[in-house]
């Protein structure tokens, strides 16, 4: 297992929204209060100016270490550069050596759920408690990050731990699924489970979008309660299949919609109980993400302090294979 000792480390956290920017500085294993505004739309340039200045304020006269970003965006880890990106203007920006040559620091970025998977593999002193981790972050749509043996998990090109597109409602009667041009996919966990498909559901029962049916359930309306049951149940379905590949310690749900809390969180793990194969799991602790909105700017900060001191070095689990 590997630990980390951020107290002589002064690492800065951006945690870049398609509506915010948050910006904190991580000292001693302490999140300072973020610094937040509007996300800069207008221009990648533009963006990247409103990152420089806000790292620079954030910074002030004092030491900093380096710096880690947070992007909803695939990345090529290797050259930090945005290999994707729907909600902010970065699509192929090589963000890492902008920044860096910006602002003459050490700068890491990441995926923003991964940033979010790392801070809830860490306690709220900065010393690893998890270190294997899977995150499922329910929002508008549905995204993910992996943490094994204490480090994020990307796959051979960046893109791993995209858990919104597991399939978990096909109709095969014709053979193939139905596929779209188009993500998410029919039948995918973002299609049944995210922000939008509770807001359907929720609009086809009479209320006002997701955050209504969220309110009249812990108000005990039970068509409400129904609702969030099948959205839990779906989610749970594929945490179920998660939980079969990675058997990990902890699956973290965030986002949005985790706000629901236990009438989200009981019908999770009921499918769980259910979908996961006997004799799998059984270490494995399925709980709401603890972090809460500032879960991508402490784990930028984290992913900063943590690449800085192991970089490229292997994980116990690469040593054994």
């Amino acid at each position: 297992m590997i630990h980390t000792e951020p107290v002589e480390q002064r690492l800065i956290g951006v945690d870049v929204g398609g509506t915010k920017v948050s910006i904190a500085v991580l000292a001693g294993g302490t999140l300072g209060e973020p610094q937040l505004e509007p996300t800069e739309l207008s221009s990648a340039d533009a963006l990247i100016d409103q990152l420089v200045a806000g790292i620079r304020r954030a910074q002030g006269d004092e030491r900093v270490d380096a710096v880690g970003v947070g992007v909803p965006s695939v990345i090529d880890w290797a050259t930090g550069t945005v290999r994707s990106s729907v909600n902010i203007p970065l699509q192929d920006v090589p963000l890492r050596e902008a920044l860096r040559e910006r602002l003459g620091l050490p700068v890491f970025v990441d995926n923003d759920a991964s940033c979010a998977a790392l801070a809830e593999a860490h306690g709220p002193d900065g010393v690893l408690e998890a270190a294997n981790l899977l995150m499922f972050t329910v929002g508008t749509g549905v995204g993910g990050g992996i943490v094994v043996d204490g480090r994020v998990y990307r796959g051979v090109t960046g893109a791993g731990g995209e858990f919104g597109h597991i399939i978990i409602g096909a109709d095969l009667t014709n053979g193939l699924p139905a596929h779209s041009r188009h993500f998410p996919q029919p039948g995918s966990l973002e299609a049944l489970a995210s922000g939008r498909a509770l807001d359907a559901l929720g609009r086809e029962r009479g209320f006002d979008g997701g955050h209504a049916v969220v309110d009249a359930a812990r108000a005990g309306d039970e068509r409400a309660i129904a609702v969030m049951t099948i959205i839990g149940h779906r989610l749970g379905i594929g945490v179920a299949s998660a939980i079969n590949q990675f058997d990990p310690e902890v699956v973290a749900i965030g986002g949005g919609v985790s706000a629901a809390g236990d009438l989200l969180l009981s019908p999770v793990r009921e499918a769980v109980d259910r979908f996961v194969l006997p004799g799998v799991g059984t270490r494995t602790q399925v709980r709401i993400a603890r972090s809460g909105p500032q879960a991508g700017v402490r784990g930028a900060a984290l992913l900063a302090g943590q690449e800085l001191v192991l970089g490229d070095r292997v994980t116990p689990m690469q040593e054994t294979h």
